[in-house]
């Protein structure tokens, strides 16, 4: 479904030349072909800029189903583990086999860390690697102070509404 009239030459150009999971070029020839196209300059960017909004409804309603499932599966996942907890208790141990269902237990084995971290020895502890503090570099260069490595960089971002 397209919320807009998209020219549909623009369309199928652009998706011959384009790669849909890069987005690089793959296609030379396709990619001028959709540079080339016999369209007044000023319609081919509405027709970009339609298409933009078209994908970005489409993104955001996949988005938004993706949350509702992933909010449905959290709610399975609590269930399960409620069911498996009344199953442990229920069968206290106990095996249990019936022609459609088997219930069994299997062993196994996890570490409890009981102290804090700073009481173990240092090679029993994962450390992750140490990033930048990208909100702080921009507060401190904007606010006078010399970073070595560290500059601020201006960039236009598009905006289509």
């Amino acid at each position: 479904m397209k919320l807009y009239d998209i020219d549909k030459a623009l369309m199928e150009a652009f998706e011959k030349a384009i790669d849909p999971d890069t987005g690089e070029i793959v296609d030379e020839e396709a990619y001028n072909d959709f540079c080339q196209l016999e369209m007044d300059r000023d319609q081919k960017i509405e027709n970009v800029g339609l298409w933009i909004k078209d994908l970005k409804a489409e993104s955001e309603a996949i988005k938004a189903e993706a949350d509702k499932l992933l909010s449905r599966k959290k709610v399975a996942d609590n269930e399960i583990e409620r069911l498996k907890d009344f199953l442990s208790r229920a069968l206290n141990g106990e095996k249990f086999k019936t022609a459609r269902l088997s219930v069994s237990y299997r062993r196994t084995e996890s570490v409890s860390v009981c102290v804090p971290v700073s009481e173990l020895p240092p090679d029993m502890i994962h450390w992750k690697d140490p990033e930048p503090d990208k909100k702080a570099i921009k507060e401190a260069i904007k606010n006078g102070m010399q970073i070595e490595g560290c500059k601020l960089e201006e960039k236009q971002s598009i905006q289509i509404r």
